[in-house]
């Protein structure tokens, strides 16, 4: 398991149950569709982190531990949404974490975030300024499922947020959900945590979509 990250952030541009059972597919109006082959999404470049496009996709790098860097695509607030991306684990890392942002507030610091890692780990986690992270999963820890399938080679991570419940999905199957009602709307995003005792993560994001929730 990692440690609580350092977190970090990418600038917007200017334009508790595991449940065995797929989910259907979410039928609400799409309200933002992107398959990375337009540059749309905040990109950033230090000596500790890069987020760059990469073809048709988002390419997110750490060269730090414990390191946590998100970005959005815009600064639209969003409200009881459905989302999904792609997300390949180029570092064959197993405690690297990744997943998808919601409800991002004025203050960037304070949001939702859904994560996954190779190992089979999951965590959905509320963020704000000031305070450390609250893990609203497994007594404010990482917890495991078996419905994550270890070190593939790809995933596709979803989740809900809407109506005071934030739901996680892994390859169609709901990991987990839990409710609560800090954050209401926000902006939405997707993000990467270079694990504890790993000095560098690597992960491509591609085909996001967001939609109403039905």
């Amino acid at each position: 398991a990692t440690a609580l990250p350092t977190q970090t952030s990418t600038p917007i541009p200017p334009t508790e149950t595991p449940i065995p059972s797929p989910i259907p597919a979410n039928t609400g109006n799409v309200l933002l569709q992107d398959d990375f082959s337009t540059e749309n999404w905040g990109t950033l470049s230090s000596t500790d982190s890069s987020v760059q496009y990469d073809g048709a996709a988002l390419r997110m790098k750490m060269f730090k531990k414990n390191w946590f860097v998100w970005t959005t695509p815009n600064g639209e607030v969003y409200q009881d949404v459905h989302m999904e991306v792609t997300a390949t684990n180029n570092d064959g890392e197993a405690t690297t974490a990744f997943g998808l942002i919601c409800y991002q507030q004025t203050t960037t610091s304070n949001y939702y975030y859904l994560a996954m890692t190779p190992a089979g780990e999951y965590a959905i986690v509320l963020a704000a300024d000031g305070a450390s992270d609250l893990f609203l999963t497994n007594n404010n820890k990482w917890g495991a499922s078996d419905l994550i399938k270890k070190k593939q080679a790809s995933y596709r991570v979803g989740a809900d947020c809407g109506n005071g419940t934030l739901t996680l999905y892994v390859d169609g199957q709901l990991i987990a959900s839990v409710s609560d009602s800090t954050y209401t709307d926000g902006s939405a995003g997707v993000f990467t945590w270079s694990g504890e005792n790993v000095s560098n993560a690597d992960v491509t994001f591609d085909d996001f979509i967001l939609s109403s929730l039905k």
